[in-house]
């Protein structure tokens, strides 16, 4: 039986479009979701899909190597493999945070998911991949789609715009002026983009590029559209194939526009209804507390002993944090995130600046270089560790949503002393002469002074 799916209303299973329509929306103005044909997957039974997954992973057969596309029949079944634009996404290290864990959470069983380390240092990427490959096939198949656009706090716009690229496909970047780091800016602008800096934060560009896909000849890349999610749901896919099939017990995941907590939700339920897994894990959303209106919709819930409910969230104006990527106060992708914290036992937790500054210092100086945002879910870790949530053996992973080296002015002023608050752990360079016996003498009672 052959693999297919279709776009399907959120609010309404009856309603459904084919993945070659442009459209974001259902007829409500509510979400629309891919949906997939369980039972032609279903025709092929797990142990037939764990061989053919593992027979793909890191191979040159095209377009299989990809982590994203070594599941095509799982992510965009309808699009053929010369229309696939792939910068071998995926396949990311699952990092076992051995000396983190033990030496800060008596925690043996830690391990990260290291996202950033992909073609242009984010997560985004693996949404990327399905997005614009999706895009060239309407093209083949005769959409007049001039241009693919998004608003963007940074790594869509860098992950869009290299994709694009790519696919020889032009891109329109709208970015709040002065509110994203110089590395992400510069990726879409060599990539050749058309970059608008707007006098706005993330969710005033949302609004402004909503109206400008209004023009179906300007197709819409962010989250809300939700070819996006079948690329970053494979995240889910790629934690358990690493495990040898075997589901962690939690994973804690960033948490801004809200796509990536139902993305990773959206693979686990996929393959348990499949058989390939026997359980769902816990998610946790972690959020900045500056930008957390998820955060304290669950604390209402929670007050009243309940599940989350859309009824619960209230938007918020996000204030500046360094989690930049992730400082959003209307997400949209909030009612899929909703249904699967609910689904999958979750619970939402957040995290101030200096928390995430610092936890993110601590895992730096275990072997990691990581991102404000897994700064983040780092710092969530910890806190819900130490109130004895997370117990003992259980197996954690932390989704690593961005590479560090995008974020160096984060690094720099931590360490320079140069944020608002005290950073304990800031590693100052020390400044010596030129004299060989002074230096390393001087290396030395530095040395002792560490030990």
């Amino acid at each position: 039986m052959r693999p297919r799916a279709w776009f399907q209303a959120v609010d309404d299973e009856s309603e459904r479009y084919s993945l070659g329509e442009v459209i974001y929306r259902s007829q409500s103005g509510g979400l629309l979701e891919v949906v997939h044909d369980m039972e032609a997957l279903r025709s092929r039974s797990p142990a037939a899909w764990m061989r053919t997954f593992d027979e793909r992973y890191g191979r040159s057969r095209w377009p299989y190597g990809s982590g994203v596309w070594a599941k095509h029949e799982w992510v965009q079944p309808h699009v053929e493999a010369s229309n696939v634009v792939s910068l071998y996404e995926g396949n990311t290290n699952l990092f076992w945070a051995e000396r983190y864990g033990k030496e800060h959470l008596n925690l043996g069983d830690l391990w990260v998911k290291q996202c950033g380390t992909s073609h242009t240092g984010s997560f985004k990427d693996l949404g990327m991949t399905v997005l614009v490959s999706s895009v060239k096939q309407m093209i083949a198949e005769g959409k007049p789609i001039r241009a693919v656009a998004c608003a963007s706090t940074g790594d869509t716009s860098a992950a869009l715009a290299a994709y694009g690229a790519a696919a020889a496909i032009p891109v329109v970047v709208l970015l709040p002026k002065g509110k994203i780091t110089a590395a992400q800016l510069v990726q879409p602008i060599a990539n050749g983009a058309l970059v608008c800096a707007l006098d706005t934060d993330f969710d005033g560009c949302m609004r402004v590029v909503q109206r400008l896909t209004e023009d179906p000849t300007l197709y819409l890349a962010n989250s809300m559209n939700s070819l996006r999610v079948e690329g970053q749901k494979t995240i889910s896919f790629e934690i358990v194939q690493q495990f040898d099939w075997e589901v962690p017990d939690w994973v804690l995941v960033p948490g801004g526009n809200l796509g990536n907590v139902s993305a990773i939700a959206k693979g686990f339920i996929e393959m348990l209804e499949v058989g390939l897994i026997a359980r769902l894990p816990r998610l946790v959303c972690c959020q900045a507390e500056k930008a957390n209106p998820l955060y304290r919709a669950y604390q209402k819930a929670a007050a009243e002993q309940r599940d989350l409910a859309m009824s619960d969230f209230q938007p918020m104006q996000a204030e500046a944090t360094l989690a930049s990527a992730i400082r959003i106060g209307d997400p949209v992708s909030l009612p899929k995130a909703v249904r699967a914290l609910v689904r999958c036992r979750g619970i939402v937790e957040q995290a101030s600046e200096s928390e995430l500054a610092d936890a993110a210092a601590r895992a730096d100086r275990t072997g990691m270089f990581n991102c404000p945002h897994t700064g983040v879910a780092l710092a969530c870790l910890e806190k819900l560790r130490h109130a004895g949530t997370i117990e003992d053996g259980q197996r954690v992973v932390v989704i690593s949503t961005a590479h560090g080296l995008k974020f160096t002015e984060f690094k720099a002023a931590y360490h320079a002393g140069e944020l608002p608050f005290e950073a304990p752990l800031a590693n100052h360079p020390v400044e010596l002469g030129s004299d060989p016996d002074e230096v390393v003498a001087q290396i030395h009672r530095a040395l002792d002074e560490r030990a």
